[in-house]
């Protein structure tokens, strides 16, 4: 028998998708740095100051919504572009302009490259299935269930809440905890019997202004000090980490 490294009292289980369950957080950080450095470039010239996939992917963009990531970063910048419309078209100067890009590059790097699921975090979410907790899937991306489908585990999770059910519900996104809250209340389980998974400083803030039973850091980049900081319980390299042969 598998035995599950969670505090007693925890019945249900919030994954983040990217980074988590996935090994789709690179390329996302891939296609971040190749929209705004094309869009710095052709704002500033040969000197602009490039994207940081590390800092900047940490600081500003990572498990927020894309217009969010897209906003903060720019403010970081000292840089303000009018938000547009949802549909605007790639090349258009504007928030949502920016993200559509953005978005354009990443699906074509996933069907490029394929998605893959981390063997520990399946592992670990079939043994959390197996003794009876509940499931849910908790990411800001809108093809979030495109990823899951892709990577052949969207049967693990009873619940989605994604960028798409996040603006259908109006529910803003990480750092605000709502999207947990929400994935929650549809598996009729409170926040303190939750544990939230996440790999991004955003989703850390969420799991603790949320009030979770534990918050769990996965840290795929070597960052876990800054998950500590900004509210990780525990912070493992690997959710196999968290299991524990009890036989």
């Amino acid at each position: 028998m598998t035995k599950l490294c969670l505090p007693d009292g925890i019945r249900a289980c919030l994954f983040d998708l990217d980074g988590v369950l996935t090994r789709t957080a690179v390329v996302h950080a891939a296609a971040w740095k190749q929209m705004f450095d094309e869009y710095l470039r052709r704002r500033d010239g040969p000197s602009y100051r490039p994207f940081d996939s590390g800092r900047d992917y940490d600081e500003y963009v990572d498990g927020r919504p894309r217009a969010d990531g897209v906003r903060t970063f720019l403010a970081s910048r000292g840089i303000e572009l009018p938000d547009g419309e949802p549909d605007d078209p790639p090349d258009r100067d504007t928030v949502h302009g920016l993200g559509n890009r953005k978005n354009i590059l990443v699906l074509e790097k996933i069907r490029k490259e394929g998605v893959e699921a981390y063997p520990g975090s399946v592992r670990f979410v079939e043994a959390v299935r197996a003794q009876g907790l509940r499931t849910a899937v908790v990411s800001s991306s809108a093809n979030c269930r495109d990823v899951l489908i892709a990577a052949g585990i969207e049967h693990l999770f009873e619940v989605r809440i994604d960028g798409v059910v996040a603006a259908e519900r109006k529910l803003p996104g990480k750092p605000h905890p709502d999207t947990f809250l929400e994935a929650g209340h549809e598996l009729a389980v409170g926040p303190e019997a939750a544990a939230v998974f996440e790999d991004a400083l955003a989703g850390m803030e969420a799991g603790r202004s949320g009030h979770f039973g534990y918050v769990v850091g996965v840290d795929r980049v070597g960052q876990a000090d800054a998950l500590r900081a900004h509210g990780a319980d525990i912070v493992v390299k690997d959710l196999a980490e968290l299991l524990e042969d009890d036989s």
